[in-house]
């Protein structure tokens, strides 16, 4: 019983390590546009428990961002460029994808993981 807590148990810190990645990527998505914003980024960390998925901290992407021309926008300089963002639609894209994907598998693991639980309990019982 205690091999199948550890799974659920996995796949619960698994879901929440890729729901951070999602929320992460969102933030990104909806900032594309504002300028001087750092893609928000996270890595996984190395396991030192076994039984948990951890994540390291946030950092900013340290790709220097695009520079914009246009003369009459508020934030342009002397010789009318600005900073955008650094963050690539499709990059952002691929990783919310990545990361849904993820979040899938360590449920469907958490699901089958609670069933061999259900069903071992209803062995007991007989």
């Amino acid at each position: 019983m205690n091999a199948l807590n550890t799974s659920m148990a996995l796949a619960a810190s698994g879901m929440q390590a890729q729901a951070t990645r999602l929320r992460l990527t969102s933030e990104n998505i909806a900032n594309a546009d504002t300028p001087g914003f750092h893609r928000k980024t996270v890595m996984f960390r190395d396991a030192v428990e076994g039984d948990r998925v951890t994540l390291g901290p946030v950092r900013l992407d340290p790709t220097a961002p695009d520079r914009i021309y246009d003369p009459a926008h508020p934030l342009a300089d002397a010789t009318g460029h600005y900073r955008g963002s650094n963050v690539d639609l499709l990059v952002e894209i691929a990783d919310a994808r990545e990361a849904q994907r993820s979040y899938e598998a360590n449920l469907k693991m958490f699901d089958q993981a609670r069933q061999m639980s259900s069903g071992l309990m209803e062995l007991l019982r007989r």
